[in-house]
């Protein structure tokens, strides 16, 4: 899959999908069009935005943190060193679920996941230095700012949904100055499934007061994805993300931007 600036659309050619999104153009690859997709305004009431991987590139934090952590655990862990290319592969699905891959993968025989004391002493240590570290190996990426400023004028509502703890997301919202574009932030904690399960964005329709089919999902992986379209929501995703270590371009989106300033309006 070609991977050019703007937006990637797979859809036909001249079509409208859902969400409002009419695409008619040149075909860059098999079943993408590019440059003139547009999704309509009349078709959108709200944005629902992903955190980690779509606003911010936190993967320094988590590294910092899961190093951390793995130094208050017994051998073999506290040898092992954290690299980045690493935790972008398990991102993504909550933080229990990225504890538990990395013990797991430094436990070859993954007798880690069924160490409840070692989980428990794992999960406290982590919590509280990502406290420590949350926010100051992150960075904003390109293009935010200008897609969220363009939503926000539009009068379009906008939520947060992240499988983040809440707390730790608002702390980071706010720490990067993106706190202001959002009415709710729904963390991995606010409600009983995370995403990929549509739970999560339903619940933040309800407390928009808005129906799922005009609400964008915009996000970085097949959990944000897999999300929307159960949910009944058209979907956006940035092709520069983490998606657990796999090609964007394969999921089953509506549109992929390469930034979020790349958004257009038919």
């Amino acid at each position: 899959m070609p991977k050019g600036p703007g937006l990637l659309v797979r859809a036909p050619h001249g079509s409208r999908s859902a969400g409002g999104l009419d695409t008619s153009p040149t075909t860059l690859g098999e079943n993408y069009v590019s440059e003139m997709a547009r999704w309509s305004r009349t078709a959108l009431d709200a944005v629902i935005v992903d955190l980690d991987g779509t606003m911010v590139d936190t993967l320094g934090d988590f590294a910092q943190a899961l190093q951390r952590m793995l130094a208050d655990l017994p051998e073999p862990f506290n040898t092992f060193t954290v690299h980045q290319d690493l935790v972008e592969k398990m991102v993504g699905k909550g933080s229990e679920h990225l504890i538990k891959s990395m013990l797991a993968h430094i436990d070859s025989a993954q007798a880690a996941m069924e160490n409840v004391a070692l989980y428990e002493s794992a999960w406290a240590a982590y919590q509280r230095h990502y406290v420590e570290v949350n926010g100051l190996y992150s960075k904003v990426y390109p293009g935010v700012m200008q897609g969220l400023d363009d939503w926000k004028q539009q009068g379009l509502k906008m939520v947060c949904v992240t499988n983040k703890p809440t707390a730790f997301a608002k702390t980071l919202l706010a720490d990067k100055g993106l706190a202001g574009y959002f009415s709710l932030v729904v963390g991995g904690d606010a409600v009983e499934r995370k995403k990929p399960d549509p739970m999560p964005l339903l619940f933040a329709c309800e407390q928009m007061g808005v129906a799922p089919a005009r609400t964008l999902m915009v996000g970085d992986s097949s959990n944000d994805a897999q999300a929307a379209r159960a949910a009944g929501c058209p979907v956006l995703l940035v092709s520069y993300g983490y998606n657990h270590g796999q090609p964007v371009h394969a999921v089953d989106a509506d549109a992929v931007v390469d930034s979020l300033a790349d958004f257009r309006w038919a």
